[in-house]
């Protein structure tokens, strides 16, 4: 008896860390930018506006 041709087919199991990957992702880079964000503005409160824009264009100037 032949065996009949078939295509493969995916186990529909594997579809799914792909899926809550993507918003794990999302997740993770809107906590980073939050985390950020609120870094500078304790930076702002700590340093006020002069020093704080002087640390951050010696950083950006560091890089260069």
């Amino acid at each position: 008896m032949a065996l009949p041709l078939s295509t493969p087919q995916q186990v529909p199991g594997t579809l799914q860390p792909t899926r809550r990957l993507a918003p794990a992702l999302l997740i993770a880079g809107v906590g980073l930018g939050i985390a950020v964000l609120l870094g500078a503005l304790a930076l702002w409160f700590h340093y006020g506006t002069a020093v704080f824009f002087e640390m951050i264009a010696s950083g950006i100037s560091a890089c260069f």
